[in-house]
């Protein structure tokens, strides 16, 4: 049990609900037109999952020698598994989530090979430069929007462009997440709250045109507390367990941010399952680690 325990925390639990959130948010954006409004093509979420799961649990592969100084706790560094094992995980993971996108589309694999290739790009390389770590991981998030947007391939011409938002959001956190362990400064958690607000005013802006801004506005304003109460206490004292809180609210409330994307496209069903994934992920969240 604790070596099954050990693998699922290479996984981030508690942050893969986050991601089947982006799928949630993508077919609403899409206009998915449902048998049920509760059905969700599966494939696409399973092929999140794997994408999502792939992509941290590499992370920690690239990472052994540094964890082992710095987070010595981790399951690689500690020995609960072994490196070759994570890296056999962390592949098989990444091609299950291309194989799971191909069972829906051949446009929703490539967009999976993209990500995929992104999550390993940034795991490898791009989280060491201030620039393109950001950039990466948030274009990486940006494609698993896209991914739950292409079960209408259509509708990525028409909506595509929204893929830039959780860029510019999830570049924002991983802005933030670069001091977590050493501490940081003031300067780059404004920058990060700037970039939230501009996530905010897209948001209402979109749901304005699509004549649900009354319907939308609680959710935003609901994520907006729930990553600012953290950010604002990390701005006073830029330490880096209170900036890992920080980090640790943006990851989780993107299911409401998802959620938000899902009413202001009109698709309270979604929206509300979305927000179902919540308490769940806040639960894992007590269990595993999210940063």
């Amino acid at each position: 049990m604790g070596n099954l325990k050990a693998y699922l925390q290479l996984t981030r639990p508690a942050n893969l609900v986050t991601a089947l959130a982006d799928i949630l948010a993508g077919v609403a954006i899409a206009q998915f037109t449902f048998y049920s409004p509760y059905l969700v093509p599966g494939s696409l979420l399973l092929a999140t999952l794997g994408l999502y799961g792939g992509g941290v649990v590499m992370n920690d592969v690239f990472d052994a020698e540094l964890d082992a100084v710095e987070r010595p706790e981790r399951p690689i560094p500690s020995g609960r598994v072994s490196l070759g094992s994570a890296t056999t995980l962390g592949v098989m993971l990444l091609l299950a989530g291309i194989a799971f996108a191909a069972l829906y589309s051949p446009l929703s694999a490539s967009i999976a090979a993209l990500v995929a290739v992104g999550a390993l790009v940034y795991d490898k390389w791009a989280k060491h430069s201030a620039l393109l770590g950001p950039l990466t991981m948030g274009l990486c998030r940006g494609g698993n929007l896209l991914l739950g947007i292409s079960s209408v391939p259509q509708a990525l011409y028409d909506w595509g462009f929204l893929a830039l938002v959780p860029v510019v959001y999830i570049g924002a956190i991983t802005l933030i997440s670069q001091d977590e362990v050493h501490g940081g400064k003031r300067r780059t958690l404004y920058i990060a709250a700037s970039l939230y607000l501009l996530v905010h005013l897209v948001q209402l802006a979109v749901s304005f045109t699509k004549g649900n801004l009354l319907l939308t506005a609680p959710l935003v304003a609901l994520h907006a507390w729930m990553i600012g109460r953290p950010l604002l206490v990390a701005i006073k004292n830029p330490v880096g367990p209170l900036i890992g809180k920080a980090v640790k609210a943006g990851v989780i409330s993107l299911i409401i941010m998802n959620a938000a994307w899902c009413m202001a496209f009109g698709n309270w069903h979604l929206a509300l399952i979305g927000i179902l994934l919540l308490p769940i992920s806040l639960k894992l969240a007590r269990i595993f680690a999210v940063t």
